[in-house]
């Protein structure tokens, strides 16, 4: 049941058709679901309830004579798991709506957990996309199928169309997720390349009177602040005058 090769998932002879497809849980959990469909009867084997099946067996009982023989049942265990599909595909577009928004506002200040959003948002994603190919092999394989009701045919045809449409659904996820991990990254760099600007300009602004304190701290003979009265508040005055001058040179180019 849990093997993916082509020929372990879908087997058909003479009268019975044999298919093993995937069903995903809330917690997207794949469950194996192996079905057997002989003389109009469908037999399902899980390890587990599903919503999918609870759902399908109260339109069963709701309406009877719509499911006359297991190719109804089928189909309608099919059409119930896309319409899920598409649920948990709205609702994970909901998601990546809300983390878009969440960036937006923490634009100043992103956090590595936006990154963990994102990473489990994209797996997300790529499960529920695995778990619709999965069914559209399984209707592909029906729709081939020689003894399969013809009447059953416009709906398994439907599903097909519904599947495409989800599979333009996920690939537009995965392009959003790929966007705000994106942005992600180019915020962090932004955020970092202001850090090194602050250093920077901290650097720089104290280089000359670095330079001022190291020049006057060489004590050479012929150094005629040393014996000046005002040498030491002169020299504190150049460090402060250089402050200013890089501080107004720094506003006029709008580097601060």
């Amino acid at each position: 049941m849990e093997e993916i090769e082509f020929s372990s998932r879908y087997i058909q002879t003479d009268d019975s058709i044999v298919a093993n497809s995937n069903f995903l849980k809330s917690n997207f959990e794949m469950e194996p679901v192996n079905f057997i469909l002989k003389n109009s009867i469908l037999v399902s084997i899980r390890d587990n309830e599903l919503d999918t099946f609870n759902e399908t067996f109260k339109k069963l009982f709701v309406n009877t004579r719509s499911f006359p023989t297991g190719f109804h049942v089928l189909v309608a265990l099919m059409e119930t798991r896309v319409e899920k599909d598409a649920d948990m595909i709205e609702d994970t577009t909901d998601l990546i709506t809300a983390l878009s928004q969440q960036i937006n506002a923490e634009s100043d200040h992103v956090d590595e957990d936006l990154l963990v959003q994102i990473k489990d948002l994209q797996e997300k994603v790529t499960i529920i996309r695995q778990n619709i190919m999965d069914k559209q092999r399984v209707i592909s394989n029906l729709l081939k199928c020689d003894f399969f009701p013809e009447e059953l045919y416009p709906r398994l045809t439907m599903i097909i169309k519904d599947i495409n449409s989800l599979f333009d659904y996920t690939k537009f996820g995965f392009d959003r997720l790929d966007y705000l991990q994106d942005t992600f990254l180019g915020l962090v760099n932004i955020e970092q390349n202001k850090i090194i600007k602050i250093f920077t300009v901290i650097n720089i602004i104290f280089l000359p009177p670095t330079l001022i304190g190291s020049l006057y701290g060489m004590n050479f003979t012929n150094m005629p602040e040393l014996n000046w009265q005002l040498g030491y508040p002169f020299a504190l005055g150049l460090m402060v005058l250089s402050v200013v001058l890089i501080l107004l040179i720094f506003r006029m180019k709008k580097w601060l």
